[in-house]
């Protein structure tokens, strides 16, 4: 990105920062002005994302606002989930991966043999179906964009299937950080797993495990919520070349496809993170003069991951155009209504059957 390209990203970015300071207001406001608590009912990860959906749609944004607006999406939010790599022990990652693996395995299945039993009752395209099964399984809009290619998608197929996601994830989102608490009740370890495998985008897990934290004191809800999210995105790798496969055979040969193309290097990132956390922790132990300087600094990167995840969600909910939503018809999204609620329930119950072995 060159010099003239960096500045019209500029006023965007500058929008999404002062949503999240406003939210922050907002969120002080509510909680020590009206109901005298040092907490707000509400987090100012919600309050960001529904300020953004109000303002967006009551005003329309200009294309140059949009351009930041993006980036934000798009680049801010991966720094800020890298940065979320911080808090953790490179023992916590193995370990809360090794227990994330045979549920992301089992969600995704789940998933995808109920869209398949559906599309006989639900009448939509086999490229919609596919668009809609590895958005909800996978990664969300990531893995739609991803996939579209491979199976010859059309441009409004990609669009129902984005919207379908966005819906149903900004819901489970909002929703599910307290149906989580109220379910488990503080099962720390299975609340991260639940909203790891239960809701599509990236942002949207990091967002919930945010609001979890910030709401119930649960710093590991949202470790374990990002660590099973991430290497829910890294099956990408392996489900997009499965799709190719069975959309194409017997029609023509498979597109082209590039693993490197399709692997999300930010999971890299938060790795790096954590080993960088483990390392420092070796070295800057408390009778090293500067500890107190790598606490400072590990204090300072959660505080901008908090930040830039704030940022990201006012972005997302600017860019969320309602009356887009209301046009695309409804099918589709019967199907993604019914998916989103089957990977949560599939979700519980997979835990409960099955958690008691690897814990």
């Amino acid at each position: 990105m060159n010099f003239q390209n960096s500045k019209k990203i500029i006023p965007g970015v500058v929008l999404a920062l002062v949503f999240c300071l406003f939210s922050q207001g907002i969120n002080n406001l509510i909680g020590i002005e009206l109901f005298g608590t040092t907490k707000s009912p509400i987090s100012t990860v919600m309050i960001a994302i529904l300020l953004g959906i109000i303002m967006g749609n009551a005003f329309t944004p200009r294309p140059g606002m949009m351009l930041g607006l993006d980036f934000t999406q798009k680049y801010i939010l991966k720094l800020g989930i890298i940065f979320l790599g911080i808090r953790l022990s490179f023992e916590e990652f193995l370990k809360f991966g090794t227990i994330a693996i045979p549920l992301i395995i089992v969600c995704i299945l789940s998933v995808l043999i109920l869209i398949k039993l559906l599309i006989k009752k639900v009448p939509i395209s086999s490229k919609m179906s596919y668009l809609i099964a590895i958005g909800t399984s996978v990664c969300g809009a990531t893995a739609i964009v991803a996939t579209a290619p491979v199976i010859n998608a059309k441009k409004t197929e990609v669009a129902y299937a984005i919207a379908n996601i966005t819906l149903f994830g900004v819901i489970a989102m909002l929703i599910y950080p307290y149906f989580t608490e109220w379910y488990f009740y503080s099962e720390h370890l299975k609340a991260g797993l639940f909203l790891g495998t239960a809701i599509h985008e990236t942002s949207q897990v990091a967002a919930a495990g945010l609001i979890y934290d910030q709401q119930f004191n649960s710093p590991e809800t949202l470790n374990v919520a990002t660590v099973t999210k991430l290497i829910r995105n890294t099956f990408l790798v392996i489900m997009i070349p499965l799709f190719a496969f069975l959309y194409n055979r017997g029609i023509e040969k498979e597109k082209n496809y590039s693993v490197l193309n399709i692997f999300p290097y930010f999971v890299i990132g938060f790795i790096g993170m954590i080993l960088a956390r483990n390392i420092g922790d070796q070295i800057f132990t408390i009778e090293n003069d500067n500890y107190n300087v790598w606490k400072n600094f590990i204090y300072y990167i959660k505080v901008l991951a908090t930040v830039f995840l704030t940022m990201s969600m006012a972005a997302v909910g600017i860019s969320i155009n309602l009356s887009e939503l209301k046009s695309m018809g409804y099918k589709p999204f019967i199907v993604g209504f019914i998916a989103a609620i089957t990977v949560g329930i599939v979700s519980i119950i997979s835990m409960e059957t099955f958690l008691k072995y690897f814990i």
